[in-house]
């Protein structure tokens, strides 16, 4: 390939025939960007001798072209990429960036290019000159650029004392990198530095960590850094920064006395350190500082022990300055393990002085210490505050007067007492408590008048008129009313006193109205045993009219046991206002306890007719769920009093008045009775009257139990009927059931139509109340004989058909008709449905079935059933 040489500015270049359309490009537009970075893409594969050439004439056209130079520089490092820092051409590299600096040291980039490049060299002194020309060079706001690569520089070389310069010029700049300067120190073994920086910043409350740590995060590795590096610290008053946090940060006190007291170890003052133990254990106020603290206290008491223990064994030549010392350790390790649980409840009461049930905790740990003990009731009764008080305040006053009694020392305990009723309890039965403990203290050293001496004092009355309930009064000047304290005063006179002054008490409180129920019967027991009967049936009257019911009860019931105890019949008049005066506002559930005692007082000295009376009200009185136990009583009694006869009216009037489930047992017994006084027909009735509320598939016991009375005592028409009344009663109960279900799929149906609304009614509530509308149009449909009352029919005999001339006409006879007439009636009547079909077909089987199987018993029937009625022939007799 041929070259041409060309001669410019004296100097001769050698150049392919390639070159030639850029170089006369270059000629037409030497001071063309585009046409010298055309060229020098040209060049680019071309030897480094080459492109450098077009380079260095390009900038020699156009020196302040930052593209060009930034494309030299960037092309002059890849050519010495891979070779040995000392190698020359790294020199004329470093000159290209120098004479590129003339012309472009505002350009950030070109300095951190140069900056990163001396720093690959090694040459420390020469890169420090290089950052810190281009800071000077550069504007501030470009600063943040140089200084990253600055830092960089600094750190990877072990020049410490350069790198604390650097690092303070830079924080000057940017503050709130103290953080990285803080690390860097502790790297680099400068922990002084490192807790000074530290303590700058926690001080500092406008300062952000760019970490994300908060102010207690930093304050804590202060005191880890402060208190595990003691003889590397030495321009910080460890201390006063600790106790300080102390002030500041309250939750972690446990973690900040536990740092103090490490730093005294480390720094080898192990006595010091116990004494700030032992502050820290004294001061905190939280269990889980005092665990933190007592833990690391009773570790470095037994590491201590066993380190001493270690050194006086190794030591062959031990003193007995050794072996005391030794003991003193371990003593003091011993102490400390026995102090626990005073310790933690010293705390428990430094959170809250006012509790009382830890003072009482703190006494039982000063067992056998009396004068532990006597100083911690002091300063528990002069600490805690009434109306501050966890507990009962006055418990502590009454504790600390026992401890005295059993310690012997008596009049300590009355001066004790008589300080506790001194204080301004916030309830009353506080202060009541106090009195009465005081008049038992007196009655253990058989004081007997002074215990009554002091409940007279408790009950004096005051000048002027006071409401039990007014808090605005002392509780001294309320305690006249308070029961408590009459209650024993009451007791002590019963006991100690006169009947005079007992009744006395006892009126006193009836007068004042604080007496209860209770109240009432001892005091109407008192005048009992005293014989004075009128007058506790006057002090039971009394309590009757302060009470209302239900708390009247146990008044009457003692008013009234007394009485007949001990009148029995002899003032029955005067007996009988009481129990009507009794029963007059009783409710039905303390009723039948009443109505049985005066039922059973007429049973015994006055009539039949009023117990039958009593009775009577008795079973509308009660409970609902108490009346067919009443019922069933009443039926007893007359029964016993009347006969059986008699007891027709109670049952038809429990039937009406019991609900369905008690009607179904009454019925039935009803039913057994007319069985036993021979009345088939009658109890035939009774069953066809109890069919209509009990639904085959539920009372399954009732149907068989009338289906057995039928098989003993009725024949083929009766047993017809039975299953046909049956048959009519569960088609009723499912007609309302099918009702009932298509109503509440209708009931869906509109529901899920208004769903989108939100406003569709509750399926099961709507359901319910069709129901009882069912039910109730049921009742009123019902034939009205049997709604009403009981019409007995009577039957038809056994013995076969009769001629309708012989036979004697009942005007109250049901015309059933005949069997077959019933079933096509019944196949009109019944729903026009597959399933009401499918039953009846079921049924009329299962009565055929029935009929097949059962064997009646024919028997003669007796002449006398048949009275002036004879049968018409003896043939027919015979046949029968």
């Amino acid at each position: 390939m041929a070259t041409k040489t060309v001669q410019s500015l004296n100097i001769e270049i050698n150049f392919e025939e390639e070159d030639v359309p850029y170089e006369e490009e270059i000629l037409r537009n030497a001071y063309s960007v585009k046409h010298w970075l055309r060229y020098i893409d040209h060049k680019a594969k071309a030897p480094d001798n080459g492109v450098n050439l077009v380079y260095e004439r390009a900038l020699k056209e156009l020196p302040g072209s930052y593209k060009i130079w930034h494309n030299y520089l960037r092309t002059r490092r890849k050519q010495v990429r891979g070779k040995i820092p000392t190698d020359p051409m790294y020199e004329e590299v470093n000159s290209a960036f120098e004479r590129a600096l003339v012309f472009m040291h505002k350009m950030p980039r070109i300095w951190m290019d140069y900056g990163a490049f001396m720093t690959a060299q090694c040459k420390i002194t020469r890169t420090r000159h290089v950052f810190d020309r281009a800071l000077r060079a550069l504007p501030i706001t470009q600063h943040g650029r140089i200084w990253p690569l600055y830092l960089q520089f600094v750190r990877r070389f072990e020049m410490p004392e350069t790198a604390l310069r650097v690092y303070r010029r830079y924080l000057k700049l940017f503050p709130e990198d103290t953080e990285e300067y803080v690390d860097y120190l502790q790297e680099a073994e400068r922990l002084d530095e490192a807790a000074q920086q530290l303590a700058h910043i926690v001080d500092n409350e406008h300062f952000v960590s760019k970490h994300g740590k908060s102010n207690h995060q930093l304050w804590n590795e202060l005191c880890d850094l402060i208190s595990k590096n003691p003889h590397k610290v030495h321009s910080l008053n460890v201390d006063a920064i600790i106790r300080g946090g102390l002030r500041r940060y309250t939750d972690q006190l446990g973690h900040l006395w536990n740092s103090l007291a490490d730093y005294y170890v480390r720094s080898g003052l192990f006595d010091r350190a116990r004494d700030i133990y032992e502050e820290a254990i004294q001061t905190v106020t939280t269990v889980r500082d005092f665990t933190q603290v007592f833990d690391e206290y009773a570790q470095f008491e037994e590491l201590s022990l066993n380190k001493r223990m270690e050194q006086v064994a190794s030591n062959d030549a031990a003193t007995e300055e050794d072996d005391i010392d030794v003991e003193l350790r371990l003593s003091r390790f011993e102490y400390l393990m026995e102090r626990r649980l005073l310790l933690l409840n010293s705390v428990l009461l430094r959170q809250n002085p006012h509790n009382v049930h830890e003072w009482h905790k703190r006494v039982t740990l000063y067992e056998d210490k009396p004068a532990e003990i006597i100083s911690t009731y002091t300063e528990a009764v002069q600490t805690v505050q009434p109306k501050q008080a966890v507990g009962k305040l006055h418990t502590l006053w009454v504790e600390f007067a026992k401890f005295y009694e059993a310690n012997g020392q008596v009049e300590d305990a009355r001066v004790v007492f008589e300080r506790g009723t001194e204080v301004e309890y916030v309830k009353v039965e506080d202060l009541a408590a106090v009195w009465c403990e005081w008049a038992e203290m007196e009655l253990r050293q058989q004081q007997f008048e002074g215990a009554l001496k002091l409940m007279q004092r408790a009950t004096a009355m005051p000048k002027r008129k006071i409401a039990y309930h007014d808090d605005t009064e002392t509780v001294q000047a309320r305690l006249h009313r308070s029961l408590k304290v009459w209650s024993m005063y009451a007791d002590l006179e019963e006991s100690f006193g006169t009947f005079k002054t007992c009744k006395a008490v006892y009126e006193r409180i009836i007068d004042l109205k604080i007496c209860t129920p209770q109240i009432i019967i001892n005091y109407g027991m008192f005048l009992e045993e005293h014989n004075y009967f009128e007058e506790a049936y006057r002090a039971y009257e009394k309590g009757i009219s302060l009470f209302k019911w239900p708390n009247v009860y146990d008044i009457w019931n003692s008013y009234l046991s007394k009485f007949l105890e001990r009148y029995g019949g002899t003032k029955l008049e005067r007996a009988r206002d009481l129990f009507e005066q009794c029963l007059d506002q009783c409710p039905p559930e303390h009723a039948k306890y009443f109505y049985l005692l005066y039922a059973k007082l007429e049973e015994e000295h006055g009539l039949a007719r009023h117990a039958m009376s009593v009775y009577d009200r008795a079973t509308s009185a009660v409970k609902e769920e108490e009346m067919f136990d009443m019922y069933n009583i009443f039926v007893k009694k007359a029964a016993e009093i009347y006969g059986l006869p008699r007891t027709r009216e109670i049952y038809e009037k429990a039937i009406e008045s019991l609900p369905e489930q008690n009607m179904r047992h009454m019925c039935v017994k009803f039913a057994e009775l007319e069985t036993k006084l021979g009345e088939v027909d009658r109890a035939r009735a009774i069953y066809a009257h109890c069919s209509q509320v009990c639904d085959p598939r539920i009372t399954a016991d009732f149907w068989q139990t009338w289906k057995e009375f039928e098989v003993r005592h009725g024949n083929e028409d009766t047993m017809r009927e039975m299953l046909r009344i049956k048959r009519s009663v569960q088609a009723t109960y499912n007609t309302q059931v099918n009702m009932m279900a298509a109503q509440f799929l209708n009931t869906n149906n509109g529901a899920a139509a208004d769903a989108g609304a939100g406003a569709g009614p509750d399926a099961m509530r709507v359901l319910e109340e069709k129901a009882r509308q069912a039910a109730a149009e049921a009742k009123q449909k019902a034939p009205e004989k049997a709604a009403s009352n009981i019409m007995f029919v009577r039957g038809e005999t056994q013995g076969g058909a009769k001629d309708k001339k012989d036979t004697v006409v009942n005007p109250d006879e049901i015309d059933i008709g005949d069997s077959d007439e019933d079933e096509d009636d019944e196949e009109e009547n019944e729903p026009a449905n597959e399933n009401g079909a499918t039953e009846a077909a079921t049924k009329t089987d299962e009565e055929g079935l029935v009929m097949k199987k059962l064997r009646f018993e024919q028997k003669a029937i007796p002449a006398k059933v048949f009275g002036s009625l004879k049968p018409s022939s003896q043939a027919d007799s015979d046949e029968e």
